[in-house]
């Protein structure tokens, strides 16, 4: 069997590790926390449960598909509802907020009531992400770039002229083109967002994203994100396995014949273990893993490759315990400020700084939940997106951060008082913990301390994003959000996907037949006459 070593215990450490299993692989997954879930953590204290990272549930048939490949469902896995509004949206212009509906119907009356002639420009909008994402995911999400030629195909063969205009034409030029009121503006903007980038710097291709919020609907598992990763925890156990936390990758081992030996990493009781391995698996971050785990004369991307690409924004995370209801509040709740294109300005452009104020993103799991917190509560997610730089400091509880994280969130909770009408929510907090772009790099090797990963401009997309092989080093992989195809839980999962597929050298676009087969079964070999002699 091939011994494989996966580096990193978040979604795609743990899908990559199950996959490879599945496939007859003998795999041991070396996190080096305490607990699963990479960015996707938890936090628990004093009754409430925050999920740390991502909080919002798109793209739903990608998670079915994944689990659809080890027999099972999304809904045997865990308890989804739809949310509804999928999410409120505050404008510093507008008193008013505008809730964003489950259903495409109501979302284009929402728009035409906001601007004449806004809703036919929403349903074309839609039907254009609608076969723009449909054709991602059959031609370009699931493919590993080994080959070109399968993209030699009639339906991506005469949508070249649409696809180049797509890719080189910004996504926040393209918006325009459909709507001129700020409000909508903006929220048909703030998919880049999700993708660590900015509505300037984004391909128009990304519109895709509005079909997922606006036609799709949000879900959401119950008992948070961290019931996701348990899944699939569990899923990789079942096949088989090896799941070693507390183990802190110091090194990948390489033969002098460039191929892989295995890695060296550091036990919790501070003991250095080598382990031998045919091949590894990084998902841990990829500037991480190329600058600090590789050999120097070995790295496919050196540090002078990540000198000229862009990272994603870095973040101020806010988790507060709250005593009472905030219906002021949905599940999701967006806050724009009215000259954003200042605040992405000062996040990406040449002399960053911290917004303020800033367009930012408050979660309110406790509205759908009542898991997440104490009777008589709200637990409260903010995340202030700020430059990528671990000069800002590190967060802290109880106010124990660096002056400057913990000035970032006391300005965050105080906007969003005045704009939401909670005058009182600065009073009613009785846990506070802070989050800031020193502790992502510090806890999860994060470059430059960014919240995310490299944004999706367009020279970071598609195969321009990079490989999940290494060039220089035989049996050396890579998988997560910062690799193809990109950031967010879906992409994460697909990850896994590709890397499979890159070991299988299946250059097909589109997902794996569902179920896989059955993991091998290794043959039970007959003793010899001389060792059934010596027994």
């Amino acid at each position: 069997m091939t011994r494989t070593i996966v580096i990193g215990g978040g979604i795609a450490g743990l899908a990559s590790a199950a996959l490879l299993a599945r496939e007859g692989h003998d795999v041991t997954l070396l996190e080096a926390r305490a607990e699963l879930g990479g960015r996707a953590g938890l936090w628990d204290t004093d009754g409430f449960r925050f999920d740390t990272g991502p909080s919002w549930y798109l793209m739903p048939e990608v998670f079915e598909h994944f689990y659809r490949l080890f027999g099972t469902t999304a809904a045997e896995q865990l308890d989804l509802v739809r949310l509804d509004p999928g999410y409120r949206v505050h404008f510093e212009s507008d008193p008013t907020p505008v809730d964003i509906l489950a259903d495409r119907a109501a979302n284009i009356r929402l728009f035409e009531k906001l601007q004449p002639g806004a809703g036919a420009a929403l349903d074309r909008y839609l039907d254009s992400a609608i076969e723009t994402y449909d054709l991602a995911v059959k031609r370009f999400l699931y493919s590993s770039y080994e080959s070109f030629r399968p993209f030699l195909v009639p339906d991506v063969l005469r949508r070249l002229g649409r696809l180049a205009r797509l890719l080189l034409q910004p996504l926040n030029k393209f918006v325009a083109g459909y709507v001129s009121d700020p409000r909508l503006r903006q929220i048909l903007g703030y998919p880049a967002v999700f993708l660590g980038s900015a509505p300037n710097l984004t391909p128009s291709m990304y519109h895709l994203m509005s079909y997922l919020d606006l036609a799709d609907g949000v879900l959401y598992p119950q008992g948070g994100f961290g019931t996701l990763i348990e899944s699939i925890a569990a899923i990789a156990r079942v096949e088989g396995v090896r799941i070693v936390t507390d183990a802190r990758v110091t090194a990948i081992r390489v033969t002098d014949d460039r191929m892989i030996a295995g890695v060296s990493y550091v036990d919790e009781a501070g003991q250095t273990v080598r382990l031998d391995a045919d091949k590894v698996v990084s998902a841990a971050d990829l500037h991480h893993t190329e600058t600090e785990l590789v050999p120097a004369d070995l790295q496919t991307y050196p540090q002078r490759w990540w000198d000229k690409r862009v990272s994603g924004p870095g973040a101020v995370l806010v988790m507060l315990g709250i005593t009472g209801e905030l219906p002021q509040l949905q599940h999701h709740s967006l806050f724009f400020t009215t000259d954003w294109g200042k605040n992405f300005g000062q996040i990406f452009g040449k002399r960053p700084s911290v917004p303020s104020p800033a367009s930012l993103y408050v979660c309110m799991p406790s509205a759908t939940d009542t898991s997440v917190a104490p009777a008589g509560h709200s637990n409260l997610f903010m995340l202030v997106p700020v430059p990528p730089d671990v000069d800002l400091g590190h967060g802290g509880i109880n106010g124990a951060g660096s002056t400057t994280i913990e000035l970032i969130a006391d300005a965050a909770i105080e906007q969003v008082s005045r704009w939401a009408g909670i005058g009182d929510l600065a009073d009613r907090v009785v846990v506070r913990r802070t989050v800031g772009p020193a502790d992502f790099a510090e806890d999860l090797n994060s470059w430059k301390g960014g919240a995310l990963g490299p944004a999706h401009t367009l020279r970071q997309s598609a195969f321009l994003r990079g490989s999940n092989v290494s060039k220089k080093i035989s049996g050396l992989y890579y998988a997560g959000g910062t690799t193809i195809p990109g950031i967010g839980l879906p992409m994460c999962l697909i990850s896994a996907e590709i890397l499979l597929k890159r070991m299988r050298h299946d250059t097909t676009t589109g997902p794996l037949a569902e179920p896989l087969p059955a993991r091998p079964v290794p043959p039970v070999t007959e003793p010899s006459e001389s060792a059934r002699q010596q027994s």
